[in-house]
């Protein structure tokens, strides 16, 4: 190869240029650089040195417990647990306890009493990235499981007050008598009947009707299917019961009846032995039998509680 001077001077301007490439790099406005190395050395300190991981325990935290729409839970199990739980700090200290619900899922749990463990693996809780759940305390609970039963069951119409005096309730009619109910199949069966919502009866002196009166269902786990019933009312006087003899002409020649009213005091005190009549027919079983003709304005208003002819 050739000898030439250009080649001493093109490898001395490299290394010149090299040099001054240093020297503007490491000596040239070494302060601000200086600065400038400083300020990203703490960025990066608090972006990524202070995010070391810290772990902390909140405590009672709401425990959700899911389970099928034919399983009911019917002990009072554990409803708050204590957390451990693994992250960055800040992130942590952010966190709004009153937004966290550990939710453990039954659903496909049988019915019975069971002993369910609470871990991690198992539950679900929104945390933020970079937030891991460590450890639940307690890590087990005791849930009694009962499936879901339906029944219909007689309404009690309930009421308050006193009617006026002399007076008395003669009849009340639920419609419908009976409403369905559903709940724990336990608490269904021995559910004998459910009430209605106390109904005044002050001053209360005739007939009168309560449309879509409330139930009142005392345990919160039975639920009403039909909510509210109509109960109607007959009002009347005070009643008694009043023997009368009244004659009765049968075969055997002339006798006599004895005959106890049920009815109200005003109308039993009028009414006479002789407003009173007797036919001896024959009955089904072609027996000779007393009947008791009442006046026609009464017919209705009174019950006959004895007839027998002496």
């Amino acid at each position: 190869m050739a000898f030439s001077p250009n080649n001493f001077s093109q490898r001395d301007d490299g290394q010149f240029s090299f040099r001054r490439l240093l020297r503007r790099v490491f000596l040239e406005d070494w302060l601000i650089k200086a600065v400038a190395l400083f300020i990203t050395i703490t960025l990066w300190l608090g972006v990524t040195g202070l995010r070391a991981p810290v772990t902390v325990r909140l405590r009672n935290i709401p425990l959700n417990l899911r389970v099928s729409n034919d399983i009911e839970i019917t002990n009072s199990p554990v409803r708050e647990v204590d957390l451990d739980i693994t992250g960055d700090k800040r992130k942590i200290e952010q966190l709004n306890l009153r937004d966290l619900v550990v939710s453990l899922d039954l659903t496909d749990v049988q019915a019975g009493e069971r002993t369910v463990q609470i871990a991690p693996q198992n539950v679900s809780l929104e945390l933020p990235t970079g937030v891991r759940l460590e450890e639940i305390q307690p890590n087990r609970i005791a849930v009694k499981l009962e499936a879901v039963a339906e029944r219909d069951v007689t309404v009690r119409a309930e009421t308050e007050g006193a009617l006026p005096e002399n007076h008395e309730i003669y009849s009340r009619t639920v419609l419908p008598a009976k409403v369905r109910v559903r709940g724990p199949e336990s608490f269904i069966k021995s559910l004998d009947f459910v009430s209605t919502e106390k109904i005044s009866l002050e001053n209360r002196r005739e007939d009168f009707a309560v449309r879509q009166v409330a139930l009142n269902i005392v345990n919160p786990k039975v639920t009403l299917l039909d909510p509210a019933v109509d109960v109607n009312f007959v009002i009347g006087e005070n009643r008694i019961e009043r023997m009368f003899t009244v004659p009765a002409k049968t075969d055997a020649g002339n006798k006599t009846a004895s005959v106890v009213l049920y009815g109200a005091r005003s109308i039993l005190d009028s009414l006479k032995p002789e407003d009173l009549r007797i036919e001896v027919v024959k009955n089904e079983a072609g027996e000779m039998s007393p009947n008791l003709i009442l006046p026609v304005e009464i017919q209705g208003q009174v019950e006959i509680r004895k007839l027998k002819i002496n």
